[in-house]
């Protein structure tokens, strides 16, 4: 049958229709008031408002519709139909949580406890929740003002009376009055659920107003211990009733929803308010596939939602108009303490479509890192991507104060917490092989000593001769064909591998290049300013020896007391006379200012 047929055979009553293709799936689930109408409509136009729409109905072959009683029906059934086959062409609703409940099971002493799953079995289920922190919250409270058993023993008459069970470590510790052995009665404990299921219910004034007279009965009979333990019971409850009450508790029975959209993405956000305390909130994004109105979608994610949370709510706040549905009505607040629950829903939304913005842009910069990394890995012909890698770089002038810089490279960025200075000790003058050999063997020596990750890449800045000095110490450590490692030469960034007489050129806008030479500079950067730290003060050291009156030792002294030239400068002339006299420490003072200005 053709599709002009199949909608002239369309009924004008509410439902729900689908779209097929040739080969029989499922595209789009839509909803309607008027099947006909609504259907036609994305075959009778000559111009679409997007692309998309247009190529939906290009692929058409097919169309089913169900028919149903009421907009509210057919609101559900497009739900669930859309959940269980998830067509192409329909909003996608990123939410797939399964929320949890809390459960007052059904039997002769109750336990009370969260769970995922509702079995019916007569116990009664309270929730679902949208917010584990909420459950935790809950159990918590009911914890601390009732002593309620948290065991699995099973607690009937039979057993109790046969004294099959003994007392455990809660009841020592008085948060059980342990029933399994007759210590409480089944009355009392069913006083207390009772009381419990008003608190789940939201209704937390009345278990305090129950809880206060209590306490005046303890009182009138002189029971002052047994009082002041209801008075604690009191101050909980009210303390949790002033955390959680947000607006006018005239409030009863509201569900709130806000709606921001950025670009393609929607965030919804939904708040239930019971007796004015929030007692559930949650947000969910949406992703539009076709010309969806803001409206389509906020109603879209309402019924979602109410239906995972069981909300029958008769009165739903929103921030645009919304036709009301059957005993539902839409308000949209102007004004008062509804205005600021709307208010703070679209904060909520905010907040969540900020973390998601942020976790998209951190996931496109580490998805960047690793397409430099990749690359890097196959132009520099490594047997894996280089997330951790090492650059080195000796630093000395004329021979004096040989000193290496080691920086290092994680996920592409500098982490300049694992740097590392070393003083070439056992080479003597300007020896650059012979000190690059000695800092590598005592780098990776220590990392192995210390069982650190290695790295993936070593890159050395020089040509054949460090590099090659470079790979006699991994040699010694037998760490070479474990690392990859390579040398940079200055002159034409000339990239050397071991054994190979032939260097690598890379382009000169290639992104492996650049992160080379960055790791270069970097080192080189971090020594010159390292070697520059050591001349100046060998230079103030041996400037100071000079002095009238100051040897060597007194150098030292004060090196140790105040570390360098600028704190000295900085010290008053009695903390410099704590290690020389007056007469010198005024000479220290004078020669400083003269020779080490700003």
């Amino acid at each position: 049958m053709s599709i002009d047929k199949i909608i002239n055979n369309l009924p004008t009553s509410p439902g729900v229709y689908q779209f097929f293709d040739r080969s029989g799936k499922i595209l789009y689930v839509g909803k309607a008031k008027n099947l006909k109408n609504r259907v036609s409509s994305y075959f009778n136009k000559k111009k679409y408002e997007s692309f998309k729409t247009k190529k939906l109905a290009i692929q058409v072959y097919e169309i089913k519709h169900i028919v149903v009683e009421s907009e509210i029906d057919a609101l559900l059934l497009e739900n669930n139909l859309i959940k269980e086959y998830k067509p192409k062409y329909n909003i996608l609703l990123k939410d797939d949580k399964t929320f949890p409940w809390i459960c007052i099971k059904n039997e002769p002493f109750p336990r009370i406890f969260s769970t995922r799953k509702r079995i019916s079995d007569g116990s009664d289920y309270f929730g679902p929740y949208t917010s584990a922190l909420m459950v935790r919250t809950l159990l918590n409270l009911i914890r601390q003002i009732y002593q309620i058993r948290t065991c699995n023993l099973l607690l009937n008459k039979e057993n109790i009376e046969s004294k099959k069970y003994k007392v455990c470590l809660e009841y020592h510790i008085g948060n059980c009055k342990a029933p399994c052995e007759e210590k409480q009665s089944s009355e009392e404990y069913l006083e207390s659920i009772v009381q419990i299921r008003d608190i789940l219910k939201g209704n937390l004034q009345n278990v305090i107003e129950y809880l206060h007279a209590t306490m005046i009965n303890y009182s009138n009979k002189y029971q002052f211990e047994e009082a002041e333990k209801i008075k604690q019971k009191i101050e909980i409850l009210d303390k949790f009733k002033s955390k959680s009450t947000i607006v006018n508790t005239k409030i009863s029975n509201v569900d709130v929803f806000s709606y921001i959209e950025e670009s393609d993405l929607i965030f919804v956000n939904f708040i239930k308010v019971i007796n004015g305390a929030i007692v559930q909130s949650h947000t969910v994004e949406l992703t539009k596939k076709l010309d969806e109105t803001k409206e389509e979608l906020l109603l879209f994610a309402v019924f979602d939602i109410r239906t995972k949370v069981f909300s029958n709510s008769k009165e739903i706040l929103v921030p645009f108009h919304l036709d009301n549905l059957e005993d539902i009505e839409f308000i949209v607040p102007k004004i008062g303490d509804k205005k600021k629950l709307l208010e703070l829903s679209e904060r909520n939304a905010r907040q969540f479509a900020n973390q998601v913005n942020i976790l998209k842009n951190e996931y496109s910069e580490k998805m960047k890192k690793n397409s430099i990394l990749e690359t890097a890995m196959i132009d520099l012909r490594l047997k894996e991507i280089p997330v951790h890698i090492e650059c080195f770089d000796n630093s000395n002038i004329q021979g004096s104060s040989p000193v290496a810089s080691c920086v290092v490279f994680l996920n592409g960025k500098p982490a300049k917490k694992e740097y590392r200075h070393f003083h070439v000790k056992t080479v003597i003058g300007a020896n650059d092989f012979a000190s690059m050999e000695e800092i590598i063997f005592r780098r990776y020596k220590r990392m192995m000593d210390e069982e650190k990750k290695l790295p993936q890449l070593i890159v050395i800045d020089g040509g054949k001769g460090q590099l090659s000095a470079a790979v006699k110490s991994l040699e010694k450590l037998n760490l070479y064909g474990k690392i990859a490692i390579l040398g940079i030469a200055k002159r034409l960034e000339e990239l050397y591998f071991p054994n190979d007489s032939v260097p690598l050129y890379l382009d000169k806008n290639s992104k492996t290049l650049k992160l080379i030479q960055q790791l270069r500079n970097e080192a080189h950067r971090f020594g010159i300013t390292f070697h520059r730290e050591i001349r100046t003060k060998q230079m103030f050291e041996n400037s100071l020896e000079k002095l009238d009156g100051i040897g060597k030792i007194t150098v030292e002294k004060l090196i140790k007391k105040f570390g360098s030239i600028e704190q000295i400068k900085e010290k008053k002339i009695e903390e410099i006379e704590e290690i020389v006299p007056k007469k010198i420490a005024l000479k220290i003072l004078d020669f400083l200012n003269e020779n080490y200005k700003k």
